[in-house]
């Protein structure tokens, strides 16, 4: 089968690799559309450390199923799915509680790193297990589809953050992840909603899709924008969607007394942290991973309109131009936020005319988020 492989830091090839047979309990999925994470591009220069080559990437993924491993099966050869990027155990400790996302065997779709290596998406085929796998409504295109595992993303860090729907929430970081989260916010029921980022264009797309204010501002400008909308009080939470030190500070900087601060971000491995901040205002602070169960309410959500993905689609097109577009998204080129990659498409012209044709929908450069 045709596979864009990682074969070494900063290099991706087509190769032809033997298509994957799946096992008990597993299903053989043609891929329709795979997107590219910022997980992808942090882990395609190595910096990452978990995509270690030679690997294929990929776990934003939809597609139609082409084959089912020995053992009972809810779905049929033909069936349109989708599925989690999680591969959990479901008979740990975590599992049994239903926090497959801490499970403690957890591997994740198109990642290799010193515990586990996992083939993903970015290929004709992929095999994953039954037990992660969703059906997919038949008005949902692929492309839309690709975008319901950080949608399931976004949910699950609204969901952990246990947001009144009176609360002001702040949201920092307006990527993809961040703007995911603000309308998750929104769908569920949040009235106010705020979304800050050092780029205006990324502030009109979160207008555009629902954001009650916008501040285009960082650091302490933020922390003071914050308690100027809030008359000095502070956001009753914040989502950080970007990772560093200055954001991470802003957001502890612009919660309130007792607020909560949830951290989805996770560009940088270590970040320096205000404690006495922390601490004397006894602010609660709350890591996001992954998702955990959330993909039904992600269906759900995009295919009633509540959640708007295509937007944020930049360009769909072909695996064998996939390697150019990582260069364009490595190199942070404005305009570009979500690059779905379709094996089935051919190369060549009919890629550059499907991104010209949706230029209605692009946007700046996507965010630095890395959730795998």
């Amino acid at each position: 089968m045709k596979a864009l492989l990682l074969d070494a830091p900063g290099s991706l090839v087509i190769d032809n690799l033997e298509q994957p047979s799946p096992g008990v309990g597993e299903l053989l999925i043609r891929v329709a559309a795979c997107g590219i994470c910022g997980s992808d591009v942090h882990g395609y220069d190595g910096s990452s450390g978990r995509r270690i080559p030679p690997l294929v990437m990929g776990h934003e993924a939809a597609g139609v199923v082409a084959g089912a491993g020995p053992g009972g099966t809810r779905f049929a050869v033909g069936d349109r799915v989708t599925f989690d990027s999680t591969v959990f155990c479901g008979a740990c400790f975590f599992c049994a509680r239903g926090q497959i996302n801490l499970c403690d065997r957890r591997e994740v779709v198109g990642v290799s790193c010193q515990e586990f290596r996992r083939h993903g998406a970015f290929a004709e085929y992929v095999v994953v297990p039954e037990r992660i796998v969703h059906a997919l409504p038949t008005a949902m295109d692929f492309a839309e589809a690709a975008m319901l595992e950080a949608v399931a993303v976004a949910l699950h860090a609204v969901h952990l953050t246990e947001i009144d729907a009176d609360a002001t929430v702040l949201v920092i970081g307006a990527g993809m992840i961040g703007l995911l989260i603000a309308q998750s916010l929104t769908a569920t029921g949040c009235k106010r909603v705020l979304v800050a980022d050092v780029d205006e264009t990324r502030l009109a797309l979160a207008r555009e899709m629902g954001a009650t204010e916008t501040l285009l501002a960082s650091g302490a400008e933020l922390v003071k924008a914050v308690h100027a909308a809030t008359a000095g009080v502070g956001a009753d939470a914040v989502l950080e969607a970007v990772g560093r030190d200055e954001t991470v500070s802003a957001a502890i900087g612009a919660v309130k007394k007792g607020g909560t601060v949830t951290l989805v971000g996770n560009i940088t491995p270590t970040v320096t942290l205000p404690l006495q901040k922390v601490v004397s205002r006894q602010i609660r602070l709350q890591g996001s991973c992954a998702s955990s169960g959330e993909y039904p309410e992600a269906i759900a959500l995009v295919s009633a309109g509540h959640i708007r993905v295509k937007p944020l689609i930049s360009a769909v097109a072909p695996l064998e131009d996939g390697a150019q577009w990582f260069t364009r998204l490595h190199a942070r080129e404005p305009n570009l936020m979500k690059i779905v990659l379709d094996p089935r498409m051919s190369s060549g012209l009919e890629a550059e005319l499907r991104i010209n044709s949706h230029s209605d929908s692009q946007t700046h450069s996507g965010g630095s988020e890395v959730r795998s």
